[in-house]
């Protein structure tokens, strides 16, 4: 995961991100092309599945209830949600769900979370917290508090039991699955999001958008928020964090005329927003990387953040149909992902 800006690319772990989006009027047909898309993600050989928890959209709402549902098509695959807004979150019943989850998947759960004001709390706050919504602590002591609930802690001290119906024992989150912990990731986008997950030691996503603090180039921005992790790492860590780097590829060889044709139209739509920063954050975005697999190639060998890290995640872009979704996983793994340095 280090090294100068001269590296090679070499990436040993490949995992895709999906929407799961559905029809309003039958979300079912597209939850259930979702599981299809993880078990058909792991008979390509992909290292992870992941799925985005998006709330009030006809997306995946509950990535926990979602993957449970995923350990039970797939059997070796990583599953992961990227990510869990936390404001939103009871950090003692998440960890219940997700603890469950690792359970039923024999330990191949990873979760991405991230801290700070929630999206569209202005119209749930009312529907999610007994109080005023402005008075809720949405800060990283949420994440923390999950992490805490994962680990296995008991509650009370050493004499402090509950008794249900068959069994007496000591109080803890269940059911058990304290090295899930482990694999917690950060959504970080900025200097400050990236200090904090290195100092507590989170393994870190970084995706196709990224806060631009102190330039308007997108890789830069990245390579410095890569350089600050690493520096803010504890020192005597023994358990080094994984890094992930999202990228949106569209490879088109197997694509029909007309669907290559979509596939630009596509990314010239969102072109514009990749020239500036954009608002008050000043959102730096990347572009889509589009084309043939010789060309889509060529352009991530020379991608400088990819020389620091081994994980790539394919980020699947938002309302493509699944037969679309199938053709880019099966030309990005079988045409490009070898050219990167992985292997099955």
């Amino acid at each position: 995961m280090s090294g100068s800006a001269q590296s090679p690319v070499a990436i040993s772990h490949i995992a895709f991100l999906t929407p799961g989006n559905y029809p309003d009027h039958h979300p079912l047909s597209g939850l259930e092309e979702t599981l299809q898309l993880f078990t058909y993600g792991e008979e390509l050989g992909y290292n992870g599945a992941w799925v985005r928890q998006r709330h009030l959209e006809h997306g995946v709402s509950s990535a926990s209830t979602f993957l449970a549902a995923a350990t039970q098509r797939t059997r070796k695959i990583e599953l992961g949600t990227a990510v869990i807004q936390m404001g939103l979150e009871s950090p003692f019943r998440l960890a219940e769900d997700l603890l469950t989850v690792d359970v039923l998947s024999s330990g191949r759960l990873n979760v991405g979370l991230s801290a700070g004001k929630p999206n569209h709390v202005e119209l749930v706050g009312h529907s999610v917290f007994h109080g005023e919504w402005e008075q809720q602590d949405f800060s990283y002591d949420r994440v923390l508090a999950l992490r805490e609930n994962l680990s296995g802690r008991y509650f009370g001290d050493e004499e402090t039991y509950i008794v249900s119906p068959g069994n007496r024992q000591r109080p803890r989150v269940q059911p058990p699955s304290p090295d899930l912990a482990n694999r917690l990731w950060y959504g970080g986008g900025s200097l400050r999001s990236v200090q904090w997950a290195a100092e507590n030691q989170f393994n870190l996503l970084i995706g196709n958008l990224t806060s631009g603090e102190d330039t308007d180039d997108y890789y830069q921005a990245q390579l410095t928020q890569l350089a600050h992790f690493q520096a803010h790492l504890p020192a005597g860590t023994t358990r080094k964090p994984r890094i992930a780097a999202g990228r949106v590829i569209i490879p088109t060889d197997s694509a029909s005329a007309t669907t290559r044709q979509r596939y630009r139209d596509f990314a010239a739509s969102r072109y514009e927003r990749t020239l500036t920063p954009q608002g008050p954050r000043r959102t730096l975005f990347s572009r889509d990387i589009v084309g043939s697999s010789e060309e889509i190639l060529a352009r991530l060998l020379q991608d400088p953040v990819l020389r620091q890290v081994d994980e790539l995640r394919l980020e699947l872009p938002y309302e493509f149909t699944v037969s679309e979704y199938r053709q880019i996983l099966t030309d990005f793994i079988t045409r490009i992902a070898p050219g990167l340095g992985w292997k099955p």
